[in-house]
């Protein structure tokens, strides 16, 4: 079992930044990848960005490429998730994700909100 908790969501204005974290705990040895996904009012849950464990490559959303980086802390077992010039429609329930052993991990969520 691996356990992912999430931290860093909030309200921000149009333009400016937030920083996500997910950390990883339990079976983490195996893990794949980690990453996050976010479902906005409406809408199904969707891809953002993911880190691939063993070849440290990263892959992005058209929607957030440019402007979202993510990154990890081999150490703690912590993703992070660097938001920049948001807008209001990144507002959304962001889940991180982890791939461990061809197993799906996710975390609760985390509410990220971007006024106009």
């Amino acid at each position: 079992q691996v356990q992912l908790v999430e931290s860093g969501g909030g309200l921000v204005q149009a333009g400016g930044s937030l920083r996500l974290s997910c950390a990883a705990s339990g079976r983490t040895f195996s893990t794949y990848s980690m990453g996050w996904f976010c479902r906005a009012p409406g809408k199904e849950r969707e891809f953002v960005a993911k880190f691939m464990w063993s070849s440290g490559s990263t892959h992005y959303a058209d929607s957030v490429l440019g402007r979202f980086t993510i990154s990890r802390d081999n150490v703690k077992d912590t993703v992070y998730l660097q938001m920049n010039s948001l807008k209001p429609e990144d507002t959304a329930v962001y889940y991180c994700n982890a791939v461990t052993s061809g197993t799906n991990y996710w975390g609760k969520g985390t509410l990220v909100t971007v006024s106009s």
